[in-house]
């Protein structure tokens, strides 16, 4: 089967995100580990996030990004019992 560039460019694209997303669990689990809070957690996963982005985009990229979470929220992706909408 013949890969067009677009396809191999969307599979190294899910690969950097999966990698991405078992980086930030293990940090998760290790700071589970040694009694830090959830929320503590996520708060400084976020503003590390939007520290990091802010330094090579603007404003409007960091809103942007904030909105589509936001959305996704909104629909329930995060939340395991919620129906999406």
């Amino acid at each position: 089967m013949h890969m067009s560039v677009a396809d191999i460019e969307a599979q190294i694209e899910e690969e950097k995100r999966s990698t991405s997303a078992e980086c930030h669990s293990a940090a998760w689990a290790e700071g589970l580990w040694v009694g830090i809070e959830p929320q503590i957690i996520a708060e400084a996963a976020l503003a590390t996030a939007l520290r990091e982005l802010g330094k090579k985009e603007d404003e409007t990229t960091l809103l942007a990004l904030l909105e589509e979470m936001h959305a996704r929220v909104l629909a329930g992706e995060f939340l395991p019992d919620r129906t999406r909408h």
